[in-house]
């Protein structure tokens, strides 16, 4: 696709903005087709699914935000004149085209979008069958807000594929593919990366740990516990596994407090065998995968360790590399643990709910990134643009 100007760009999307606000009740009445048709026994996924006047101002909210930011196209990274006299300039450049597959969610066909046609790449558009008719008036409302400006629908377009379909179009797309983002559960994942024949991105499960060091402040933990397990349960930054140092001040009497406070959020527990000798009732691990799972309800599993490296290690062999957090009043402790917790975004005396673009002053976000290329964390504008190499030369010729 052809570069735009940083002006027209940003006449689309305060048309998109409009065009939103105008057609709110219809979208919604649209999304409710798609509630109404929801069969899953998947509490997790019909929430994500849900859209109301709250989700299309945040849809807004994301188009505005995204067009206030600055271009991120043609910033010159690096800009050399060598002995020879050629000068070599790194400037960020699109992607090109973007593939982004995903479940539920039909904000993503607003976020995903808004984020890809900024940053002047085309993206494709892989919703989940149970957000059909909601995915399919916002790809009206987007196409509307292109055409009205001489643009081509291209640039934004839904791909309404079947599983297999799915399967043909990444062994053998049907053009150029330079980027997929596959956005959802170990199963989604491992099937792109098994099929695809260009770079993938991951946009990593969740499986968020938790340490409660012995050197923590106790009332920190359990608000921090509380806040990450049950503000949404749907959110891949919701809390799964919990780590208690057993040499923690009173640490039996802590580990009843936590239980009753858990319980008053109805939220269900786990435990592995030496936390069930305190906490006899709750249910005991009996498949040690249980470790790797994200749970994605209010299910929570606790365990107990003897020290800093056991939760780490932990932590390191079974997390998603998502979030990990730590809670302790010991900073040496805290760095520790921060710098060998191989996870995108590691916490201190926080909450794991905070792993999101909008809250880490990232912005709209494309996805939560647990790869290490190009970039890790949340993909906002500034990461979906790569770089390209200018060289200008006078009839230079190496020698």
């Amino acid at each position: 696709m052809q570069l735009l100007n940083t002006t027209l760009k940003n006449n689309v999307l305060q048309t998109m903005a409009e065009i939103l606000d105008r057609e709110r009740d219809a979208i919604i009445a649209a999304n409710k087709k798609d509630l109404d048709a929801f069969q899953l026994e998947d509490h997790a996924l019909f929430q994500r699914l849900i859209v109301n006047h709250k989700k299309v101002d945040e849809m807004i909210t994301a188009v505005n935000t995204v067009r206030e930011q600055d271009d991120p196209v043609g910033r010159e990274i690096s800009n050399l004149t060598l002995a020879n006299g050629l000068n070599v300039v790194n400037s960020t450049a699109p992607f090109g085209t973007i593939l982004i597959i995903y479940e539920s969610r039909p904000d993503v066909t607003i976020e995903a979008a808004v984020l890809a046609f900024k940053a002047n790449n085309k993206i494709l558009l892989k919703g989940g069958k149970e957000a059909y008719h909601s995915n399919v008036i916002l790809e009206q409302c987007w196409h509307e807000a292109l055409t009205t400006h001489g643009l081509s629908k291209a640039w934004i377009k839904l791909l309404h594929l079947k599983r297999e379909e799915t399967q043909a179009f990444l062994k053998n797309p049907s053009e150029p593919l330079d980027l997929i983002v596959p956005r959802g559960g170990e199963r989604l994942i491992n099937f792109v990366k098994t099929h695809a024949t260009c770079a993938v991105l991951v946009s990593g499960r969740g499986n968020n740990f938790l340490y409660v060091s012995e050197h923590a402040d106790w009332s920190k933990a359990v608000n921090v516990i509380i806040n990450s397990k049950t503000h949404k349960i749907s959110g891949c930054n919701a809390l799964d596994k919990v780590l208690i140092n057993k040499n923690l001040p009173e640490y039996h009497l802590k580990l009843k407090m936590l239980q009753q406070k858990l319980e008053q959020h109805d939220v269900e527990l786990i435990v592995d065998p030496k936390v069930s000798n305190v906490l006899s009732e709750q249910e005991v691990i009996s498949d040690t995968s249980i470790w790797k799972e994200e749970f994605l309800a209010l299910k929570l599993l606790i365990g107990e360790v003897n020290s800093l490296d056991e939760a780490v290690n932990l932590i390191n062999t079974h997390s998603g590399k998502h979030s990990a957090a730590i809670i302790t009043e010991n900073q040496d402790e805290a760095l520790k643990f921060m710098q060998q917790v191989d996870s995108a975004a590691v916490y201190h005396n926080a909450s794991t709910r905070f792993t999101d673009g909008g809250q880490m002053g990232v912005g709209a976000e494309l996805a939560i990134s647990t790869d290490k290329l190009h970039h890790r964390g949340p993909l906002g504008l500034n990461q979906l643009v790569t770089n390209k190499y200018y060289v200008f030369g006078n009839g230079h010729v190496r020698v």
